[in-house]
């Protein structure tokens, strides 16, 4: 970590609270993509102070880290979010800022150098701070209903392999095998799933639940987002639930 706190270089964004947080606070690490075409264009809005918006942490699409806003205060990057018995994310989270055009400007891989920047910060970030696996987050995660961001090429599974965030065990060739039907009895236990895993499903209507299906696909089966649950969501969701 002390090779990228050397090479991180400072642009500091207006946009935070200026309320000081007890370190303890921070238990999130949420992940965005920027959706605008280019490096200078993020940046101009995320340190303008009538955008309203901001980060902790800014990845170049070059893959440099940029510090935007110090971690014991608050950045606006989550908005309305939920995430198990937390409300308004911004409060107990560190936000980073991926370089990426978004699905409506030319959505696109994740370069490795950017991943690679992304791994060093965030296990910095996750030892200082003692971040539970399971609260390391996607922006679509925590507000589904609005954000679609980091995306379906966001690599979770990579990152997990790295020890970072979550990923559920699974018999792969049985799992797409399932990719069928599912009895309204299952639809109700995916539902309860989603709750414990920690997705706000409350007042959630069928159209609705539909985004949240494919928010939750775009994580974890990025390979098909249908907003249809089968049996292999199912599953998937099942095998979090019993994540420690």
């Amino acid at each position: 970590m002390q090779k990228i706190v050397k090479k991180m270089t400072f642009n500091y964004s207006p946009n935070f609270g200026l309320k000081k947080r007890e370190k303890s606070k921070i238990k999130y690490l949420i992940y965005h993509y920027t959706g605008m075409k280019n490096d200078k264009l993020a940046i101009r809005k995320l340190t303008n102070s009538y955008s309203n918006v901001s980060c902790h942490y800014y990845i170049s699409a070059k893959g440099e880290l940029i510090k935007m806003v110090p971690d014991l205060y608050v950045a606006w990057h989550a908005g309305k979010s939920n995430w198990g018995n937390h409300n308004s994310l911004n409060q107990n989270s560190i936000g980073i800022e991926i370089s990426n055009p978004g699905h409506k400007l030319g959505y696109r891989k994740y370069s490795n150098k950017q991943i690679k920047c992304l791994i060093e910060i965030s296990k910095y970030l996750i030892k200082k701070y003692k971040i539970n696996k399971k609260n390391i987050l996607g922006h679509s995660d925590i507000a589904p209903l609005r954000k679609v961001d980091p995306g379906e090429k966001f690599p979770w599974k990579h990152l997990y392999n790295k020890k970072i965030g979550i990923w559920y065990k699974s018999n792969s060739k049985k799992f797409k095998s399932l990719r069928g039907k599912i009895s309204e009895t299952n639809l109700n236990k995916f539902i309860d799933c989603l709750k414990k895993i920690g997705y706000c499903t409350k007042h959630t209507n069928l159209y609705e639940l539909k985004k949240i299906i494919k928010i939750f696909q775009m994580r974890f089966r990025p390979e098909l987002i249908d907003g249809k649950l089968d049996l292999e969501s199912y599953e998937i969701a099942k095998s979090l639930t019993n994540i420690k």
